[in-house]
């Protein structure tokens, strides 16, 4: 385990993200919580970013900040080495839930920050179809949210994040309410998605193994105040089969990130 060293992105790759210093404290002084202390690092441009740690560690927060949705207490993230200070539109963010309007169709869904953004129908509608069609939903987009499975609207919410072809996407343990086995058919599809549209994706979750199956790097944060408690590369080979979870060098991954989170007195 030792021998896999604390590792960053390479030097020579453009960095998207940069996160320096961050902090974050809810309520007033003396009284108040601190969520976050002292994040720092980096993301590559087409990097895939797995973020891993026990509930309250502050990862939801830290992507809410990077969304532009809380400010920081302290410290600075960048996007493109311009600090992020509000909403933009060069962001892609996928919940948990995927918060589709019933009233609209697969397709209006998909369009919504299309119209949002006054971007033009007319042009974005044929995106629109390619992107349904990249993960498996052509011929549903006069469909409604309620005639589709969990797995099917949650790639809708995907579609929807990346109709404006954003710089980052962010994704907050969007599979979290999955039953299993369509979790892992999720991985394996985000995981072609990523492989085809190199998409720089920061990815929240509480899965050991959907951390390591899907990140170029796993990111482990330790129990509130959230820190970096490790940070280091998967070196398998993409795309990853499912397989893959059985292997050893897998199972390195993860006992990695299980003993960290041990050590900080995070695992559940």
């Amino acid at each position: 385990m030792d021998a896999i060293a604390r590792e960053t992105a390479p030097a020579t790759a453009r960095d998207v993200i940069a996160i320096r210093k961050l902090s974050k404290t809810y309520g007033g002084t003396g009284g108040g919580v601190t969520a976050l202390s002292e994040i720092d690092c980096t993301v590559a441009d087409g990097e895939f970013l797995s973020i891993v740690g026990p509930s309250g560690c502050g990862k939801s927060t830290l992507l809410k900040i990077l969304a532009g949705l809380l400010p920081a207490s302290g410290g600075e993230a960048l996007l493109n080495g311009s600090p992020i200070t509000g909403a933009r539109k060069d962001i892609g963010v996928v919940f948990q839930s995927p918060v589709l309007f019933p009233w609209r169709s697969v397709l209006g869904n998909v369009l919504l920050p299309v119209d949002v953004q006054q971007l033009g129908r007319d042009r974005m509608t044929a995106r629109a179809m390619d992107l349904l069609k990249l993960v498996g939903l052509d011929g549903f987009e006069h469909r409604y949210p309620w005639e589709l499975s969990g797995g099917m609207q949650q790639r809708v919410a995907l579609v929807r994040a990346l109709i404006h072809d954003p710089a980052l996407l962010l994704m907050d343990e969007p599979f979290g309410a999955l039953d299993a086995m369509t979790r892992e058919q999720m991985n394996v599809e985000l995981q072609r998605i990523w492989m085809e549209r190199r998409k720089t994706v920061v990815f929240i979750t509480h899965s050991t193994s959907e951390a390591v199956f899907l990140g170029d790097r796993v990111m482990v944060m330790t129990p509130r105040p959230g820190r970096i408690g490790d940070l280091f590369a998967v070196d398998l080979p993409r795309p990853r089969p499912l397989d893959v979870m059985t292997t050893e060098k897998f199972g390195v991954y993860v006992r990695r990130i299980r003993k960290s989170l041990n050590a900080g007195g995070g695992l559940e």
